[in-house]
């Protein structure tokens, strides 16, 4: 039981409590000094509550700690009347009653474990408990209203990225079909599992010998514990509650290694969890076993600033309309075109905008117009073309706002003209621009995202000239052709990391970027005729930045890898896999 100090010195033993729930006898343990504010650690399944030992213990040296089986498990009793005893409102009644019992009138921080954490999900979004909890942290045991709104709305938009993760979930969920049937799970961990248990810990999870010893309960306990699935998992996956949204400061701890949670189900959750803090750690499942010391400093961390009153300003709802709230996000090329319009959509969606743009003043308009979405929005001047510029930039915004969340590479500038037309100058101010100005972006942002450990998502702005070839377009469409490789490589890096990377690739846009173009190898009167002419035709054409900025909103959403924007680039795309030939005929036709 709770009882040995594991890393050092003798201290108090644990007060124990038999709490009387409904027929449910429930023991719970109290550990540390009770005039500091109180923890209350729940358990999944199929463990006991000394599967917080070490993290109690190491929480017990500055707060108030209790522990308690739930019902069916470990020296609690198991209830009468089979699954439905396992209902989440009969969970909710077990908490009423422990904290009752053992912290009468007061209210806790809640730290949930696999089903000890949708239980805790489940107390912090029904109102009978509002003013009872004062923080939540869930590790690996998501709400289960919220999976079956993310399942929901990846089946009404079943596109690749959305099938993905749905695969990904399932196969990871295997066993929870497997419960469903009659008998056979029970007999199964009775006669098989419960001896084999300590082993797959070890070899699955990489539990250290020490950790992975099961209470001598743990056969009754998991059959006992089948019942949360029976009781609970297709009624709520099927019908989940509208209105599961907690106010309750929420600390997120998302194992990118869990073989039971996918990280890709826990997408979207601050739409439930306005006052949300994400940790991510290179872990399995079984964090409190295997991590033990660094989620208790996570935990001590997030009650003290809970208690200090630094996390606890939570909007008075929760808005779907904004699912970006207090999210930080950073634009380039945020003066005109895409730029402004995707920093305002992150402004209407709740977000904190930093406008950047090698014009201050363009930067400033963006920044004022996302104030009065009523958004906060700061202007910051820098040539993404300029590595120092940018390292400036990247210390200014750490200092001053934090770490960035969502990163925007926008900034391009156009180059039209032969290869051969095109001089050295011409190709080293695209190449600086479009391709080291998103390097550059990549490179300092991705680096504090990856420290903080919290995850985010970067998009980068290509084009459809980046799978389209071209005469007339080699210099755009090479350092475009760079941006998209570069965004698949750091896909493929960063996802371990919780990082999305998105290439957008827009087709004709009606921006200013062709008032802009160099068309090389043209005198300066032919230039401003094709600059007009490229123009004119750009309006025609008339499809706005705002969508393609609606697009960018989407793809970090559904952390979309390439995300063709127009009719004709999505046709290019199309081409470009299913008929490259058809494309290089293209690509011979003179454009200007």
């Amino acid at each position: 039981m709770i009882a040995a100090d594991l890393h050092g010195g003798t201290p108090p033993p644990p007060l124990e409590h038999r709490v009387d729930a409904a027929g449910v006898r429930l023991a719970a343990v109290e550990l540390g000094d009770r005039t500091a504010p109180t923890v209350v650690l729940l358990h999944g399944y199929p463990d006991t509550k000394e599967v917080w030992e070490e993290v109690a213990h190491r929480l017990a040296e500055r707060l108030h700690v209790v522990a308690y089986d739930m019902r069916g498990a470990g020296a609690s009793s198991a209830p009468a009347g089979g699954s439905a005893a396992y209902d989440l409102e009969r969970l909710v009644d077990d908490f009423v009653a422990v904290t009752d019992a053992v912290v009468p009138g007061r209210a806790v921080h809640l730290v949930g474990h696999d089903w000890g954490s949708i239980a805790g999900w489940e107390m912090v979004t029904t109102p009978r408990l509002d003013g009872r909890v004062r923080s939540f942290t869930s590790i690996s045991g998501p709400s289960l209203d919220h999976a079956g709104h993310w399942m929901r709305e990846r089946l009404r938009r079943p596109g690749p990225s959305a099938l993905a993760a749905l695969a990904g979930q399932t196969r990871r969920s295997w066993y929870v079909a497997a419960f469903q049937l009659p008998l056979l799970p029970e007999l199964f961990w009775r006669r098989v599992m419960a001896r084999r248990w300590p082993e797959v810990l070890r070899r699955v999870e990489g539990v250290p010998a020490a950790a992975a010893q099961p209470a001598p309960t743990l056969a009754a306990d998991a059959a006992h514990g089948l019942g949360l699935y029976r009781r609970n998992m297709r009624p709520r996956l099927r019908s989940p509650r509208p209105d599961a949204v907690t106010h309750v400061p929420v600390q997120l701890v998302v194992a990118r290694r869990d073989h039971f949670v996918s990280p890709r189900l826990l997408d979207g959750v601050e739409r439930w969890a306005p006052v949300l803090r994400r940790r991510t750690v290179d872990s399995g499942h079984w964090l409190p076993r295997t991590h033990p010391e660094q989620l208790a400093g996570w935990i001590e961390e997030f009650v003290g600033e809970v208690e200090a009153g630094t996390a606890t300003a939570a909007p008075p709802a929760a808005d779907p309309a904004r699912p970006f709230a207090g999210r930080l996000v950073l634009v380039t090329g945020a003066g005109s075109g895409i730029g402004r319009a995707t920093a305002l959509a992150f402004a209407d969606s709740g977000a904190r905008v930093l406008a950047v743009d090698i014009d201050a003043t363009a930067a400033e308009r963006t920044a004022e117009l996302a104030r009065l979405c009523g958004a906060t929005a700061s202007a910051l001047r820098a040539d993404v073309a300029d590595a120092e510029a940018m390292e400036r930039l990247d210390r200014s915004i750490a200092a001053d706002h934090g770490v960035v969340d969502v990163l925007v590479n926008n900034a391009g500038i156009g180059v039209a003209g032969s290869f051969l037309d095109t001089g050295v100058e011409e190709w080293r101010r695209v190449l600086d621009v479009n391709l080291w100005g998103v390097l550059h972006g990549c490179r300092l942002i991705a680096r504090r995202m990856v420290d903080r450990g919290q995850g985010g998502h970067i998009v980068n702005v290509a084009s459809a000239a980046a799978f389209t070839p071209s005469r007339t377009l080699p210099a755009y469409s090479t350092s475009k052709a760079a941006v998209l490789m570069l965004s698949e490589c750091l896909r493929a890096e960063l996802a371990p990391q919780g990082i999305g990377v998105t290439a957008v690739c827009p087709g004709f846009v009606s921006t200013n970027i062709t008032r802009s173009t160099r068309f090389v190898g043209q005198s300066a009167d032919e230039q401003e005729r094709l600059r007009a002419r490229s123009t004119r035709l750009y309006r025609r054409r008339n499809y706005p930045p705002e969508r393609v900025a609606a697009a960018i909103l989407r793809a970090v959403t559904r952390d979309a890898a390439v995300v063709p924007v127009t009719v004709e680039a999505r046709a290019m795309h199309l081409l470009s896999r299913a008929a490259p030939g058809v494309l290089r005929a293209l690509a011979k036709l003179d454009a200007l």
